[in-house]
């Protein structure tokens, strides 16, 4: 098998179902090798910033260093401090999944723009492009992890930090939309990804603010039930309409989510 095929999250279809521009899905896990190959491969490449650390590891290592400044250099290397937290452990489970699933494009990881590692990040959780044939559409979204015994969660409602709430306003709050564009134009000018963000807005704008695909991903360690997203799809397919496309996913763990950054670790070989 070619090492360029890639990963998946393998799971099986619990429910799925469709309203009106949303649709809402349970996927659960299945335990194996497999899946620790996508919690090593692309899960802690997003947990981790892999990219990132060996982009400022190659730099660093090309300065013209004395001795002492090579020992150094190891010493600040070695202090990575390892991202452990259950939901930023979620958040790339996400991330990755959309990626992997979901024809969605995340040009930034976020980790870099935390000055302080224990730190978390304003603002939407998914902020990216989903292709769309030949073009791309703006991707955002929000995700909350839970082992809470109800079904739906309280994390997903809430008048300020339910997840409903949060994906209703991504879809109509413009000063939202202006602070995510603002922060994403400059991390993707003269990149790749800028003809991306010329035809995520064009579309976006063009179709009166309706065209793009709004996430809402739904970590779960408990039986997987429809009612986890059933109430919030039905009440944002009353407010959304076409061609807003709007996914909400709940992803069934087959341990509990505090063994999530166990389970996804440093990266690496699976």
């Amino acid at each position: 098998m070619s090492q360029e095929t890639p990963l998946s999250f393998p799971s099986k279809t619990a429910y799925d179902s469709t309203q009106g521009c949303v649709v809402w899905q349970g996927e659960c896990a299945n335990d194996g090798a497999e899946l620790m190959a996508f919690m090593h491969g692309p899960v802690a490449a997003r947990l981790h910033d892999t990219e990132g650390s060996e982009v400022l590891h190659e730099h660093l290592r090309g300065l013209s260093l004395t001795g002492m400044g090579q020992d150094a250099l190891e010493e600040v290397l070695a202090a990575e401090v390892p991202e452990t937290r259950d939901w930023a452990a979620g958040e790339a489970l996400a991330e990755a999944v959309l990626e992997a699933h979901h024809e969605v494009e995340l040009p930034w990881n976020n980790e870099r723009d935390k000055r302080n590692p224990f730190a978390s990040l304003p603002g939407a959780d998914i902020v990216g492009f989903q292709r769309v044939g030949d073009s791309h559409r703006l991707a955002l979204g929000e995700v909350k992890s839970s082992s809470e015994a109800q079904w739906p969660p309280q994390v997903m409602s809430g008048r300020s930090g339910g997840l409903g709430h949060q994906i209703d306003n991504l879809a109509t709050n413009l000063g939202t939309i202006h602070q995510l564009l603002s922060w994403l134009l400059p991390r993707v000018k003269g990149t790749e990804y800028q003809a991306a963000f010329n035809a995520a807005c064009t579309r976006y704008l063009n179709s009166g603010r309706r065209d793009l695909a709004l996430f809402g991903i739904l970590v779960r360690d408990q039986e997987p039930r429809e009612a986890d997203l059933k109430v919030r799809g039905g009440k944002l397919a009353g407010s959304l309409t076409a061609p807003t496309c709007c996914c909400l996913i709940a992803l069934y763990l087959p341990w509990p989510i505090t063994q999530l950054p166990q389970a996804i670790g440093q990266g690496g070989a699976a």
